[in-house]
Order: C-alpha cells, then sequence, then structure tokens
C-alpha cells in the first residue's frame, strides 16, 4: 500500500481494526451472522481451524492467512462510516497536507528544479471524486498522485485560475501524505 492509498484508509477509519486474530476471526464470524462455515470458505480453512482460531488465541493461523483475514476484516471494518466520509468528501472537498518533491516549467520557459516542499491545501470535491474512483478502479499509487498533483497545481499553485496560467507541477518522492474529511 502506498502513501496515498494508506492517507485514504487513515481518512475513512474512526477506530483501528481488531489486534487480535482471535477478536479479527470473531469480527468476520459476527459479520457472517454467526457462520464459521462461511468465514472458513472465505479464507480456504475448515470450519474446525476457525472455531480453534475463535475460541483459543493459543492457536495461530500461518502468515499468509493471516494476511488474508487482516484484508478481510479491513474490507467490512465500518463500511458506513468509510461511505459517510467518502460522501462528504466528494461533496465538500477535502484537506491534502503532506511532503513530497514538487518541480514546476511555465509556457515563459521559467522552471524551478524539483525540491522537496510541504503543502497544506484545501482541495474540492471533485478532486476527491477523481481520487476515490481512480482507487476503486485499481489504479496505481503514479495515477493517483497525477491526480493530485492536477489539484494542488490549480488551487494552490495557480489559486485558482488567479495566476501562473501556462504552470505545470511536478509531484514525486511522497514522504507522508494525510487527508482531512469533515464529515
Amino acid at each position: 500500500m502506498g502513501e496515498i492509498e494508506e492517507g485514504l484508509e487513515r481518512a475513512t477509519q474512526t477506530r483501528d481494526i481488531p489486534q487480535s486474530n482471535a477478536a479479527r476471526i470473531r469480527f468476520l464470524v459476527r459479520a457472517a451472522k454467526g457462520s464459521t462455515k462461511a468465514v472458513a470458505q472465505q479464507l480456504g480453512v475448515s470450519q474446525r481451524t476457525v472455531q480453534r482460531w475463535m475460541v483459543s488465541g493459543k492457536v495461530r493461523p500461518k502468515a499468509g492467512t493471516a494476511k488474508a483475514i487482516e484484508s478481510a476484516v479491513k474490507a467490512k471494518w465500518q463500511p458506513r462510516v468509510k461511505n459517510r466520509v467518502r460522501r462528504a468528501a466528494e461533496a465538500k472537498g477535502f484537506q491534502v497536507s503532506g511532503r513530497a518533491t514538487f518541480g514546476f516549467a511555465s509556457s515563459a520557459g521559467s522552471t524551478d528544479d524539483p525540491r522537496e516542499r510541504d503543502v497544506s491545501q484545501w482541495l474540492p470535491g471533485d478532486v476527491a471524486r477523481r481520487l476515490f474512483e481512480a482507487r476503486d478502479s485499481g489504479a496505481g499509487e503514479q495515477q493517483q498522485a497525477e491526480i493530485i498533483a492536477e489539484g494542488l497545481q490549480e488551487y494552490y499553485f495557480k489559486d485558482g485560475g488567479a495566476r501562473a496560467a501556462g504552470l505545470n507541477v511536478e509531484f514525486t518522492g511522497i514522504r507522508y501524505l494525510d487527508f482531512g474529511i469533515d464529515d
């Protein structure tokens, strides 16, 4: 998971997922309306194995299965909260804050060599919508970074079209990226 995906995940989560494998399995069983069989099928293990994991914190799944359990929990963890936060970001916009490498080229031929900068800017809902759609479609970190770069170019560096008309922004080397979304 890249910096953008992790930032979006932090912004849409209100609580961390359960830490122990037993608690994660109990959550999955509750989500499956009490069916250990359904959880076993989802994870590719026996029903008895799921029951052992759920009851005893001593029996632990193998590393690959533990990752599958974590992924399954994340997929079902607070989906209504995630959807509400996403709708709010798409309707009202969101705050993006981070540190990355920015470089510039303008139509006048001047350039600014890439350098690390801290940036914090409110971006409108259409940028949030494009970013979430790109993430949902499986677009990579680079495509998501381009969407954020276009938003920052327009609203941070060009001030919504008030200055630097021919400026093109390059956005690379993301150190960290956080998103603030008011729901």
